[in-house]
C-alpha cells in the first residue's frame, strides 16, 4: 500500500526529514501522526538494524525517498523539494548538512519561508558542539542524570527518554511549529537550534525552582520526587510485582492511610522527614503482605494516587489504556497511539512505515518535480544503486 493522506490538525504541512536515528525520526513521527506529510530522505543503506515496516514505529505514516547525496543531482533534488516544503528537520552533527550543500543558507535561498529544524545533543555551538555523544552524556551535563537513582546508589539511565525524546525530539517539534506560526505572520522562516542539553535542562525547571527556594538538595533519594519521600515511591508486593504510590498532597495521603488501614502511629506525620525511614520500612512491610492484584482491588481508582507498575507486555491491556485506545493493538503488533487528542481534527490510526525507498518517483511528482527532472535524476544515479520503486 502506498502513502495515503490522513486528516489531522497539521494537515497540509509538508515536512522534509533527513533520515537518521532516534530523535529526529521521533519528531517526524509526531508531525506525521497529526496529519503532516513527512517525506523522509534516506540513504541507500540505512544505519542500524533494518526493521520491517509494520514494526518500524518511528517511521510510521511517512513517505520514503532514497537519494545518494554524494550525487549533485540528488542534492539538487532536495533543494527542489525545499521550494515547496514548509520545514526541514535534521539530526546530524553541526556542519554535516553544510558539507552536503544542504545547509540552512542553501535551502532557504530556494524558499525564504522554510523553517529549518536542527537537533543535536550539544547544540550548534559551544566547546562540545562537534563531539560525539548519546542521550546519557547529554543529560549528565544538565544535572538531570545526577538526580535520578536510589539513595546511596549510582545515577540510573532513564532509558533514552529524557535526552533523545523529551529534551530533543519534543522540543524540536515544538520549535518547528512555533517557527511555522511565525512564518505565517512574517513571511520568513528561520533556523531552530534544538539541543538535547538545553531541552533536558529545561525539563528540570521545577526542580531548579525548588532548589532556589532551598527545597531541593543534590542528593539522590533525598527529595520529594526522587524516591526520598516514602509516599512517592514504588513497593514490591507479595507476588514479586510492584505498585507505585504517589500520595503527595495531604488529602491524598489521608486517603491512602484510610483505605490501606495504615493506622500505625508511624504514619501520623506525613511532613516530618525525620520519620520517613520508619514510615518507608513499615509501608514496605505492609505492601509485601498482599499481591499486586489485591492492592489494585483496594486502591486503584481512588484518590490515594495509586497504580500498578505494569510491564510493557501488560500495559496495552489494562482496562484504562484499552478504553482510551492508548495503544494500537493489531494482533501481535502493538504500538503507542498518537498523542495528544483533538476534538475537531482527530488523526486516524497509525499507518505503517513505508518500504525503504517506496516513494522515490511518487513523492517527487507529488511535490511538483516535473517528470523530466525525475528521469534525469534517475539517469544520474541520484536514487542510488538499489532503487526501490512503488
Amino acid at each position: 500500500m502506498g502513502w495515503e493522506r490522513i486528516m489531522g490538525p497539521l494537515d497540509g504541512l509538508k515536512i522534509i526529514e533527513m533520515g537518521g536515528l532516534g530523535p529526529a525520526p521521533f519528531c517526524g513521527m509526531l508531525l506525521a501522526d497529526q496529519g503532516a506529510e513527512v517525506l523522509c530522505i534516506e540513504r541507500a543503506r540505512r544505519n542500524g538494524p533494518a526493521l520491517p515496516p509494520e514494526v518500524d514505529y518511528l517511521n510510521r505514516g511517512k513517505r520514503s525517498l532514497v537519494l545518494d547525496l554524494k550525487q549533485p543531482a540528488a542534492v539538487e533534488a532536495v533543494l527542489r523539494l525545499c521550494e515547496s516544503a514548509d520545514a526541514l528537520i535534521e539530526g546530524f552533527r553541526p556542519g554535516v548538512m553544510e558539507r552536503l550543500g544542504l545547509g540552512p543558507e542553501a535551502c532557504r535561498a530556494r524558499n525564504p519561508r522554510l523553517v529549518y529544524g536542527r537537533m543535536t545533543g550539544w547544540g550548534q555551538d559551544g566547546p562540545l558542539a562537534h563531539a560525539a555523544g548519546h542521550d546519557l552524556n547529554y543529560i549528565a551535563l544538565t544535572g538531570a542524570l545526577h538526580a535520578i537513582g536510589p539513595a546511596g546508589g549510582k545515577p540510573v539511565p532513564p532509558l533514552n527518554l529524557v535526552g533523545d525524546f523529551g529534551g530533543g525530539a519534543m522540543f524540536l517539534a515544538f520549535g518547528v511549529l512555533a517557527a511555522l506560526l511565525d512564518a505565517r505572520r512574517s513571511g520568513l522562516g528561520q533556523v531552530v537550534d534544538a539541543a538535547m542539553v538545553d531541552g533536558a535542562a529545561l525539563l528540570m525547571a521545577m526542580q531548579w525552582s525548588w532548589r532556589a527556594a532551598g527545597q531541593w538538595q543534590d542528593r539522590r533519594g533525598g527529595n520529594l520526587l526522587d524516591g526520598g519521600a516514602p509516599f512517592y515511591d514504588t513497593y514490591e508486593t507479595a507476588d514479586g510485582k510492584y505498585v507505585a504510590i504517589g500520595s503527595l498532597e495531604p488529602q491524598f495521603y489521608a486517603e491512602l492511610v484510610r483505605l490501606a488501614g495504615l493506622d500505625d502511629a508511624v504514619f501520623a506525620r506525613q511532613d516530618d522527614p525525620a520519620g520517613w525511614p520508619a514510615m518507608r520500612d513499615r509501608l514496605a512491610a505492609i505492601i509485601a503482605t498482599r499481591s499486586r492484584d489485591d492492592w489494585c482491588a483496594m486502591l486503584e481508582g481512588s484518590d490515594a494516587c495509586f497504580a500498578p507498575v505494569l510491564a510493557m507486555a501488560e500495559a496495552p491491556y489494562h482496562r484504562h489504556n484499552a478504553a482510551r485506545g492508548t495503544f494500537a493493538v493489531d494482533g501481535a503488533a502493538i504500538q503507542p497511539g498518537p498523542a495528544p487528542r483533538f476534538s475537531r481534527t482527530p488523526p486516524g490510526p497509525p499507518r505503517p512505515a513505508p518500504v525503504h525507498g517506496a516513494d522515490n518517483a511518487g513523492a517527487l511528482a507529488a511535490w511538483g518535480v516535473p517528470p523530466e527532472e525525475i528521469a534525469a535524476l534517475r539517469q544520474a544515479g541520484g536514487f542510488g544503486p538499489q532503487e526501490t520503486l512503488s
